[in-house]
Order: structure tokens, then sequence, then C-alpha cells
């Protein structure tokens, strides 16, 4: 069982701008569309946690659902999927705790945890085995932050960095247990 994150942030620990905007993921130029490790790592998932906001902007991007993989959307005020969905998303709520003990029973055993608030609450109940983080060269100067508040020390070791693109730093840390 593995709880993984992977994520992009600014220099200065955004994953969103004021706006909760996304344009500045975009600030490096990829000629090649290189993935940079994600479909790898998409390989490593059984499927997918996220919030609510998360799952909004995913959907608001418009054209195919980009996951193959379940997608089980943290959530007690959204009442239904739409139909094209049904089969690719689902809503799930209690404490997290109980949130990974159904979708261990289901046999999701490597869980790809998304979304800045989602993250914080895995990390701030030490349930984040892996980090990968890809940091983008700009200072947004204020927006969403990665990490939250915990209360206690968590430590990770570091695995491995690999430079993307000339300029993006990818970072992927392990949880020292």
């Amino acid at each position: 069982m593995n709880n993984k994150v992977y994520i992009a942030t600014s220099i200065d620990g955004f994953i969103a701008d004021k706006n909760e905007g996304l344009d500045w993921l975009q600030t490096v130029p990829n000629p090649n569309n290189d993935d940079m490790g994600f479909g790898a790592f998409m390989d490593s998932i059984d499927a997918l946690v996220m919030g609510r906001n998360t799952y909004e902007i995913v959907k608001g991007f418009g054209g195919e659902w980009p996951y193959s993989k379940p997608v089980f959307v943290l959530s007690t005020s959204i009442k239904e999927i739409p139909e094209h969905l049904s089969n690719k998303v689902f809503i799930i709520n209690g404490t997290l705790n109980e949130i990974l003990e159904q979708l261990y029973a289901q046999n999701y055993l490597n869980l790809y945890i998304d979304g800045g608030s989602v993250i914080q609450s895995f990390l701030k109940e030490d349930l984040i085995d892996d980090l990968i983080i890809s940091t983008i060269p700009v200072v947004l100067g204020g927006g969403f932050p990665l990490f939250g508040e915990t209360d206690k020390l968590l430590e990770f070791e570091l695995v491995s960095t690999k430079v993307h693109l000339g300029q993006i730093v990818q970072t992927h840390y392990s949880r020292k247990k």
C-alpha cells in the first residue's frame, strides 16, 4: 500500500496562483511534449484520490476525461457524477483512514493523492509515502501552497532528482518510517 503525490510547484512552493490559475505550469517550452515521467507514474498507481476542487478543475478542462484509472473524489457536497463519467469517477467520504480502508479492501493499493487540501490532509495524518515534486522556475508570490501545518516532523529521504527540459527540477522523496 503506497500513497503517492505527483505535483508541480513554483519555486516558492505554490501549486496554484492567487486566482487558482495554472497557466504558469506552461512557462517552460515543451516542444516534444515530454511527460516528465507522468506516464510511468500513472502505470504505477491503481486509482486516484482527489478533492472536489481538483475534480472540478479537471472536469472543466473539457475534452475527454484524462484518467483511465478510477478517480475517487472526496466530497460531501457533490451529489451526482455526470453520466459520461459514472464508471470513472466515484464520490467517497469519511475519515481518511476509513477511505483508505475502503479503497485497500477493493484492491486499490497504490494511490495517487491529488489536490492541495487533500495532500495537506494526508500529510497531516502522516499518510503520504512518496512525494514527486516538479519545481517550475517561476515565483508566484502567493497562491495555494503545497504544504500546510502538521503536528509533527515528517521525515523523507531523497530517492532521485532529475532535470526535465533543462529547467524543471523533479525531486522524488520517500517517507522515512
